[in-house]
């Protein structure tokens, strides 16, 4: 009988394993993101985006994040099938409602901007790592990188890279000096955080 070597080292996650995993590492992104929004700070990707949007408009970050990422869905069948799909609307789901179900929550009158940028990278990096090991996303410009450098070679990270550039260009028109400064920290610690614990060999599910 023939064995899959792969199979052994990275064992398939059950279903209820995947849904915990997910549901966990939505709410520490949540919770990073609502101790930034806090701050009045902002991050790079699809969700920095969101919360630029939200402070211009005055629309809820829930709102915007969820209703942005609804054109990326197709783009993750495209990528990577329908069950990347399928996680990455709930994980954007779930992170769109628990972001704004803390507000009324977890109380934040007042905060040192470097303390939320730092419990942001530490507690996003967290939630993104886990849903990196279960095949899930925040959708937006992360998928539309993968599509990128499958198909045309073009390192994810130079995509994410430019748009997170173009991002905080945009923000230093919007915050002050420091709050860019801060936000720029966050997204710091939050790459640390995922350039040091993610590997493909690490904790990986097929």
């Amino acid at each position: 009988m023939d064995i899959d070597l792969n199979a052994q080292a990275h064992p398939r996650y059950s279903p209820v394993e995947d849904l915990q995993g997910l549901f966990v590492a939505s709410a520490q992104a949540a919770l990073g993101i609502h101790l930034l929004r806090a701050a009045g700070l902002v991050t790079g990707g699809t969700a920095g985006t969101a919360l630029i949007l939200s402070y211009v408009s005055g629309l809820s970050f829930g709102v915007v994040f969820f209703a942005i990422n609804i054109p990326f869905y197709a783009f993750a069948y495209y990528a990577r099938g329908l069950p990347f799909a399928l996680k990455s609307l709930a994980t954007v789901s779930l992170v769109s409602v628990m972001a704004e179900a803390l507000k009324p929550l977890l109380h934040v009158d007042q905060i040192h901007p470097g303390i939320a940028a730092l419990l942001f990278g530490v507690s996003a990096g967290v939630g993104l790592l886990g849903l990196f090991r279960h095949q899930g996303s925040l959708g937006g410009v992360s998928i539309v990188a993968v599509i990128l450098q499958d198909k045309f070679g073009f390192r994810a990270g130079w995509t994410q890279a430019i748009h997170d550039l173009v991002l905080f260009v945009i923000a230093s028109f919007i915050l002050a000096p420091e709050q860019v400064l801060w936000s720029l920290l966050g997204a710091l610690v939050l790459n640390f955080v995922i350039a040091m614990n993610h590997r493909r060999d690490w904790y990986v599910a097929n």
